[in-house]
C-alpha cells in the first residue's frame, strides 16, 4: 500500500487538527516528524523528509501551512521522484509568516518552480497567512490545481476544522489525477461560481 506522508507547519499539528485525525482515520498515513517545530530550518526539515521518502518509497503528501513549502521545495531535488502527488492545505506565505513570528522560521525564499507532480492546493479567502492573490500566484507557478473554501481562515482547529473528511475526498481525486495525469504538473482549474461558490468543509465542488 502505497504511503501518504502527513507534513505538519509550524509549531506540528496538536491533537484536534485535522491531520491528526487523518492519522488516526487512514492507516496509510505517517506523520513526518521533525525535531524541531517551534524554529524550522529547512535543511533540517528536507533531509527528514528525504529519509522518510527514502524508506517509504514512493508517497503522497497531505501538507499544512509551512508544510507545504517544505513539499514544494522538494521539487528542486532528487526526492521529487518519489512523490506522487501532492495535497497542499493552507501554504503559508513566508514574507507574512516571518513578520507574525519573527526569527521562528528558517527556510529561505518562497519556493516558485513547477512541481514535477500533481498537486491541490487548498485555501480560503481569509487566511491571514496567505493573501488570496499570492495563493493565486503560488498555485500558478506550481501548476497546482486550486480548491477555495470561502472563509475557512487557515484551514486548522482555529477555523473549525477537526475531523476532515473533504481533505480524503481530495486525496481521492489527487490520486486519480496522478494515476492519469499524461504530464507533470496539473492545470489551475476554477469551477463555475468561482472562489467563493464551494463547501468551507466539504472542499468538493458540488
Amino acid at each position: 500500500m502505497t504511503s501518504t506522508l502527513i507534513l505538519p507547519g509550524l509549531n506540528g499539528s496538536d491533537d484536534g487538527h485535522w491531520q491528526r485525525f487523518w492519522l488516526k482515520d487512514n492507516a496509510e498515513s505517517r506523520l513526518v516528524e521533525q525535531d524541531d517545530w517551534k524554529s524550522p530550518r529547512i535543511e533540517l526539515w528536507t533531509k527528514r523528509l528525504e529519509d522518510v521518502l527514502a524508506r517509504e518509497g514512493p508517497a503522497y503528501i497531505v501538507a499544512h501551512s509551512l508544510g507545504c513549502l517544505l513539499a514544494a521545495k522538494c521539487a528542486e531535488g532528487p526526492a521529487a521522484k518519489l512523490i506522487k502527488g501532492a495535497l497542499l492545505v493552507a501554504p503559508c506565505d513566508l514574507s507574512t509568516t516571518e513578520k507574525l513570528h519573527p526569527g521562528a522560521i528558517h527556510f529561505g525564499r518562497m519556493p516558485t518552480r513547477i512541481l514535477p507532480f500533481p498537486a491541490i492546493t487548498v485555501g480560503s479567502l481569509n487566511d491571514i497567512y496567505m493573501p488570496l492573490e499570492n495563493l493565486s500566484l503560488y498555485s500558478r507557478l506550481w501548476k497546482s490545481e486550486v480548491r477555495n473554501l470561502g472563509q475557512a481562515g487557515h484551514i486548522n482547529i482555529g477555523s473549525g476544522f477537526g475531523r476532515w473528511t473533504g481533505g480524503y475526498e481530495l486525496l481521492t481525486l489527487l490520486k486519480m489525477k496522478a494515476r492519469s495525469r499524461p504530464h507533470y504538473g496539473l492545470p489551475q482549474t476554477q469551477d463555475s461560481e468561482g472562489w467563493g461558490g464551494q463547501s468551507a468543509k466539504s472542499g468538493i465542488s458540488h
